[in-house]
């Protein structure tokens, strides 16, 4: 099989990833293989392959939104059949036993494993899940809308339930990518009101198409004081703009894995008044099977952009530098 790899992590535009020919792998106890259909192109693919990620071994993999169809099936695999179309997202596994387990708390795992970090992921012909971490996908949804969701959809549902905002309050999202747009989608069906900030003018354009109550710049006002905000730009220095536009009690919630590194923070302008700062970190199980039902029930669409597999290097580029609005999504050739 194809299978795209980090061989050693350099910018972009350097183009570090490398398609090699590998077998296809064999699936373990309780895992099965997927023939992938589409993987969506998250920007944590981004930070892996420069390196703000370290990759966890040599020639991993990347891709964690991942759509196809089982195609073998382990020992002691009992979940899924042959031919059923499944989900594959990034959390990938956990141990079961530790204190946050314990606690229901498994995205906060001691020894937790990441799909496209830990195992290799979607940008190949074929990839292994454990059937427990795997999702059934709503037959309203198509591979290449339900890709994003995987990720992108599933962290910003998480980061909207973190950020603690209410219906009928206002809410912030300063960056307008792949995760915040399917956010935006949630959060005005729960009769929230949005407010966007970014820096983009696709990403400007694509909320004006999706009616939030508002756009404008990162580092601008918005109409409002925000009872809650998500920071979904890996922007650490609108840490600061984003606490500041927050309303007495209000929460700034940051869905990243990565951050650039945060300013210093004015007590009395940015975190007095019990302004609450608060990270994101990966998902529950619990979390995604949450959003995928809210997804299908509320209509959600993601706007995508489709490259072959073959390009998986442009879209990370064009991601980089912000030449679309939306999800891109890479997609295998019809077996």
């Amino acid at each position: 099989m194809l299978s795209w790899v980090v061989d050693r992590p350099a910018p972009v535009d350097s183009m570090p990833l490398r398609r090699i020919e590998r077998q296809a792998p064999t699936p373990g106890p309780g895992q099965v293989r997927v023939r992938v259909s589409c993987c969506g192109v998250c920007r944590t693919d981004l930070h892996l392959i420069e390196g703000d990620l370290q990759p966890r071994h040599h020639l991993v993999t990347p891709g964690h939104e991942v759509v196809g169809v089982v195609d073998a099936l382990g020992s002691e695999a009992h979940r899924f059949a042959i031919g059923d179309r499944i989900g594959v997202a990034w959390l990938a596994g956990t141990d079961g036993t530790c204190a946050q387990c314990r606690r229901g708390r498994e995205n906060l795992c001691d020894v937790p494993r990441f799909t496209g970090w830990d195992l290799d992921g979607g940008y190949a012909d074929q990839c292994l899940v454990d059937e427990t971490f795997a999702y059934r996908l709503p037959a309203e949804l198509s591979d290449e809308q339900a890709a994003p969701l995987l990720c992108a959809g599933i962290i910003g549902y998480r980061a909207l339930q973190r950020s603690d905002v209410q219906p009928g309050q206002a809410l912030g999202l300063y960056g307008f990518g792949g995760s915040a747009h399917l956010t935006a989608q949630i959060a005005l069906h729960l009769g929230i009101r949005v407010h966007v900030l970014s820096r983009g003018q696709h990403n400007r354009d694509l909320a004006r198409q999706l009616n939030v109550d508002s756009v404008g710049p990162s580092d601008g006002s918005p109409p409002e004081p925000l009872d809650a905000a998500i920071l979904f730009a890996p922007a650490g220095d609108l840490v600061p703009v984003a606490l500041r536009a927050l309303t007495p009690g209000g929460t700034l919630a940051v869905a990243g894995i990565w951050l650039s590194d945060i300013p210093p923070l004015e007590y009395e302008t940015e975190l007095f008044h019990e302004r609450t700062l608060r990270s994101v970190t990966a998902n529950t199980r619990a979390d995604g099977e949450q959003f995928l039902n809210l997804a299908a029930r509320f209509g959600v669409r993601a706007t995508t952009v489709a490259y072959p597999m073959a390009q998986a290097g442009e879209a990370l580029a064009d991601l980089a530098h912000g030449r679309f609005g939306g999800a891109a999504v890479l997609h295998n050739p019809t077996p």
